[in-house]
């Protein structure tokens, strides 16, 4: 496990009630610290975006590989509750939490009408796009966002992995 991820289970999975188990590493996808595990009962899927030279935004893989065949992007079918992304700046540091059925809605994922992605570009609420596609997508992921650090909102974090109040 990477050093972020073990400091987002420490300081935010663990305050959440969010237990981290079965954890797999995906090798191919190593630059991106590629890993799947369970969050409680929940499959997640999870990345780490690196910052490109040329573009706002931070950039991520999001693609399989069956046996020796090509990449292909995630499918609806996949056992994949949430897709996570991890996204750091300087001292800034976040994660997006999708859920796998708004990454369908927005053309990520496979579905049997339509190919899905293999990588795409987040937009942590640091960063300032700089063009009105840009802004749009911003706009919707950071519905999903949350800013790790001393005033984590812990509440909007339990939202986002689906966890209801009491």
């Amino acid at each position: 496990m990477n050093d972020n991820l073990k400091s987002i289970n420490n300081n935010i999975y663990d305050k959440c009630g969010l237990a981290l188990s079965d954890f797999k590493t995906e090798t191919e996808s190593a630059a991106y610290d590629a890993c799947q595990f369970k969050l409680n009962e929940l499959n997640i899927l999870s990345r780490t975006a690196k910052i490109t030279p040329k573009k706002a935004g931070q950039f991520v893989t999001f693609w399989k590989r069956k046996g020796d065949g090509p990449i292909e992007p995630f499918h609806e079918v996949d056992p994949i509750d949430f897709f996570v992304v991890n996204v750091q700046s300087d001292h800034k540091f976040g994660q997006f939490v999708f859920p796998k059925s708004v990454l369908i809605k927005k053309g990520v994922i496979t579905t049997n009408k339509k190919e899905g992605k293999r990588g795409i570009r987040v937009y942590p609420i640091w960063d300032i796009p700089k063009s009105k596609q840009a802004e749009r997508t911003q706009k919707w992921q950071l519905n999903y966002f949350y800013e790790i650090g001393e005033m984590t909102d812990f509440k909007k974090v339990k939202e986002l992995y689906g966890i209801r109040p009491f």
